[in-house]
């Protein structure tokens, strides 16, 4: 007869986690809350941040740059704490925040003691992508930790002998689907890697198959939403691809820009941990992990992906390559070598911090950027023109340019204004009327950019329209009466630092209902 399992007291479990390490994991955590809380208002709202908020007020089952998660979230946050910078980019910093915990968990499951746990959560937070991820409201803010549940409870259903685990492996896969497409990659890999390995027996047992309906029950209103729609996001894509907009990088090019975006020291973890889960007797269990970092990378590569499309994935291989750092300092038996390593991992994630937390004043980060050994890489053409990194360069120029438009709008008799629309060329340029223009007086803007052109003309006639950024030679073949108000003040740190401003009146082609169907710019 076996006795029941013993209950741990919580008394026992505290000293568990303490000798574990995951206390000192929640208080790096902790840290990274602070700090981004402390910094996250230095320079402006990001670009981006616009679309997810102003999406947030349309609430639909997708949009077409986009699936809903990240706006519908936005829009709940925005409610509870305000629309000042720290509320808007309130849960990012808890996602990056809740992400270190986590990788602090895999590291546990994994196998590693007290130090590989603390140090897998002191690489998560020195990781520059993720320091970006915390410090603006974008949906890279959550992918990591989406990609790092999925992967946690594929481990405990490895290792555990649980199969039920599937299904919240299912349940994380699609609300991350849901978020961002981009795990399917994750999904994909992981699928191929399963059949290339032993663990491909994993796939008779009926719990992998519940956990995959599971995702695809969670995702399919955004995937009815796009066949409604004619596939936006694919349209998106192909568009982007066609016009040449992003840098194109080679497969050792796109390696290269890993390194620097988990930071050049946390290759001593990550590219260990993904030789330790092909080649390592110990981590012979989880040898499809080593196969899903090969074939994640070649699809990316494969896509003309941005760099930083990968990232999510790093913190299981980061955790690895602790185990395995950890393990090594043991055989030789010098453990000054633990808190040596520390000091200089917190040490090398400070020197490469002011690129993506704005702990710097603009100056100051200028000269500072131009003093590292390292070129930032930029991920499209039109940023290469600006003296900022874009993550940077698009927290500029918002406030001049609404109030330049506000200026023109203040031309228009008040008796005339009920029917004039302002029409902007891209989703920042809407997104920063919509958001910034209320407190001028401004109506919401029309763009036929990304979803905006979804949202329709709203209404209005076409007889007056106040248009951004275009020249008076394309405007007079749509206008009778084209009058140049001015350009937007200037702010030298934008992307955009100036924009032309025109009143125009007198549409020749009818009203915006009838010429809308050809405004539509989805690139």
């Amino acid at each position: 007869m076996t006795s029941p399992p013993a209950h741990r007291s919580p008394l026992r479990e505290w000293r568990s986690w303490n000798s574990g390490g995951m206390l000192a994991v929640f208080g790096i955590s902790a840290f990274a809350f602070a700090l981004h809380l402390l910094f996250n208002n230095r320079y402006g709202y990001f670009r981006d941040e616009f679309d997810y908020i102003i999406c947030g007020r349309h609430l639909a089952w997708g949009y077409v740059d986009q699936p809903p998660l990240v706006p519908v979230l936005s829009r709940i946050f925005l409610a509870i704490f305000g629309d000042s910078l720290r509320a808007v980019r309130l849960m990012p910093t808890l996602a990056v925040s809740a992400t270190i915990i986590l990788s602090g968990m895999i590291a546990r499951e994994l196998g590693g003691k007290r130090f590989a746990v603390i140090l897998t959560a002191i690489a998560v937070l020195v990781s520059p992508i993720y320091l970006s991820n915390g410090s603006l409201l974008t949906s890279n803010s959550l992918e990591p930790l989406l990609w790092m549940g999925c992967v946690y409870f594929a481990i405990l259903a490895v290792k555990r002998n649980e199969p039920r685990n599937w299904l919240w492996f299912g349940i994380v896969a699609g609300f991350g689907l849901q978020e961002k497409y981009s795990i399917s990659v994750l999904g994909f890999a992981m699928v191929v890697a399963l059949l290339l390995t032993e663990q491909r027996r994993l796939f008779r047992n009926k719990w992998i198959w519940i956990g995959g309906f599971a995702a695809f029950l969670i995702f399919l209103p955004n995937l009815i939403w796009n066949i409604r729609n004619d596939w936006p996001f694919v349209q998106l894509m192909r568009n982007i691809k066609a016009d040449g907009r992003d840098v194109v990088l080679s497969p050792w090019q796109y390696f290269g820009q890993q390194l620097l975006l988990v930071h050049p020291v946390n290759s001593l973890l990550w590219i260990p941990g993904i030789v330790a889960f092909l080649a390592a007797a110990r981590f012979g269990l989880y040898r499809f992990w080593g196969w899903t970092y090969l074939i994640a990378f070649a699809v990316f590569v494969a896509l003309k992906g941005k760099n930083y499309y990968l990232g999510p994935i790093y913190p299981v291989y980061l955790a690895a390559g602790a185990v395995v750092v950890d393990e090594a300092i043991d055989r030789i038996r010098q453990g000054w070598l633990k808190p040596v390593l520390a000091t200089v991992w917190l040490a090398a994630g400070a020197w490469l911090a002011p690129l993506v937390v704005p702990v710097l004043p603009v100056d100051q980060f200028l000269t500072y950027m131009n003093k590292l050994p390292i070129k930032v890489p930029r991920t499209e053409h039109s940023h290469e023109r600006v003296a900022l990194p874009q993550h940077y360069a698009d927290q500029f120029g918002w406030e001049e340019m609404v109030s330049g438009v506000a200026a023109a709008w203040n031309k228009i008799p008040p008796g005339e204004r009920k029917d004039c629309s302002i029409f902007a060329q891209d989703y920042g340029q809407a997104g920063a009327i919509d958001f910034l223009g209320p407190k001028y007086g401004l109506p919401p803007a029309l763009s036929g950019h990304q979803t905006w052109w979804i949202w329709g003309p709203r209404g209005y006639s076409s007889n007056c329209v106040i248009v951004l950024d275009d020249t008076p030679q394309i405007l007079e073949t749509h206008f009778e009466h084209v009058e140049f108000v001015g350009r937007t003040p200037a702010n030298p740190y934008a992307l955009e630092q100036q924009i032309t401003v025109f009143l125009c009146h007198g549409f020749k082609h009818g009203s915006w209902a009838d010429a809308w169907p050809h405004m539509k710019k989805w690139r």
